[in-house]
């Protein structure tokens, strides 16, 4: 399902782990680790040394990627090594879309809850922009990191960019034998109690029953042989977050839509949020363009 997986690397506290996790999704799937260090061209990394112009990152760099590859060797992972020079997020993106990248793993430096995660993060515009799935684990001492992932998540709505992201998460499930759990939550946060309400929320608790049922029929038919049906009502991101604590979930999945750039995850977004906030790794699809 992966034949190559890029692995942006800066030596960072608990990258190790990521590397780790990285790796053992490489050895089931057969795959190549991409391990990629990028100098950051947008800071003032350019010195001289005896009379020679140097990136001081880029020499770094380097160093970092040498440390990667020998915990790869110990792991015996097969991995290629590159560093390069460029805007990270920009960067990382063109990369795994010029050497057919299949998955891009990505650490995030999330804390618990939202508001003290870092806004703008090279992850989160990673997570923006690519068009090859992207796999972000929280560096943090309440992570969750297993594989492969016995109980896998995926949050529907109906959309087509949900609809495409429960396919690609379908195919993994059935991969690894995971159960499925499609979740999908009646937001009636905004409802009041009127008639029309009322109505509202009957039409929502349809639309909900629908798109669960397309994603288990479809798990059905791919040879996934558990499947768990969740309809909640309440805040999408806080049901999300209930539910990975409950049903012992391993790793979700989420699509992304909007035109490429920037724009693709509107701030604030319920996949922005769980990326943020999730303490399992959450693997965002964007929906084709």
């Amino acid at each position: 399902m992966y034949e190559n997986i890029l692995l942006p690397f800066d030596g960072s506290e608990g990258a190790a782990e990521v590397l780790h996790h990285a790796s053992e999704l490489a050895h089931w799937a057969d795959a190549t680790i991409q391990i990629l260090y990028v100098a950051d061209t947008t800071r003032d990394s350019v010195t001289v040394v005896d009379g020679h112009t140097v990136d001081a990152l880029a020499q770094q760099g380097e160093d970092i990627v040498d440390e990667a590859a020998k915990i790869l060797d110990s792991l015996g992972v097969p991995y290629e090594t590159d560093v390069v020079q460029g805007n990270p997020a920009p960067t990382i993106v063109e990369y795994a879309e010029r050497y057919d990248q299949d998955l891009v793993v990505m650490p995030t430096h999330g804390r618990d809850g939202i508001s003290r995660y870092l806004i703008g993060s090279v992850s989160e515009k990673v997570v923006r922009l690519s068009s090859v799935p992207v796999l972000t684990v929280r560096m943090q001492p309440d992570e969750t990191l297993v594989f492969p992932y016995e109980n896998i998540l995926i949050p529907v709505d109906g959309s087509t960019a949900a609809t495409h992201a429960a396919s690609h998460l379908v195919e993994l499930a059935a991969s690894i034998d995971a159960t499925v759990h499609v979740l999908s939550v009646v937001d009636n946060s905004t409802l009041g109690p009127d008639v029309r309400s009322t109505i509202s929320e009957k039409e929502g608790e349809q639309a909900a029953t629908d798109a669960v049922e397309t994603v288990v029929s479809e798990a059905e038919t791919r040879g996934v042989t558990k499947t768990v049906r969740h309809i909640e009502h309440g805040t999408p991101v806080e049901e999300i977050l209930d539910s990975i604590e409950s049903n012992d979930i391993h790793a979700i999945g989420m699509g992304t839509t909007g035109k490429r750039g920037t724009d693709r995850i509107l701030l604030g977004s319920v996949a922005e949020k769980t990326v943020r906030s999730a303490p399992v790794p959450v693997m965002t699809v964007a929906e084709p363009e």
